[in-house]
């Protein structure tokens, strides 16, 4: 557990869990925000749930370890993705 910031009021306590989450969306948010996509446009061309990406996303949701993997692969060849899937 990451504790808090004694001097920040906003700050709260974190466990690791919770930082794994941030971690998997911030890959996430990242990798979209690289190509240029709005949420609904990224859903749409890799075919996943936009309110699933929104959740991942905004770490509602912790995404699994395929998820992190597919969205690894769709950074490093968004074309050849995108062309599996069409």
């Amino acid at each position: 557990m990451m504790p808090a910031d004694p001097t920040d009021p906003e700050d709260f306590d974190v466990t690791g869990e919770g930082m794994e989450r941030g971690q998997r969306a911030r890959l996430i948010r990242r990798t979209r925000t690289a190509l240029g996509l709005s949420q609904v446009e990224f859903a749409k061309r890799f075919r996943v749930p936009v309110g699933t990406l929104r959740d991942w996303e905004q770490a509602r949701a912790t995404a699994p370890d395929f998820a992190v993997a597919y969205v690894r692969v769709i950074a490093r060849h968004p074309e050849m993705v995108a062309e599996a899937l069409a």
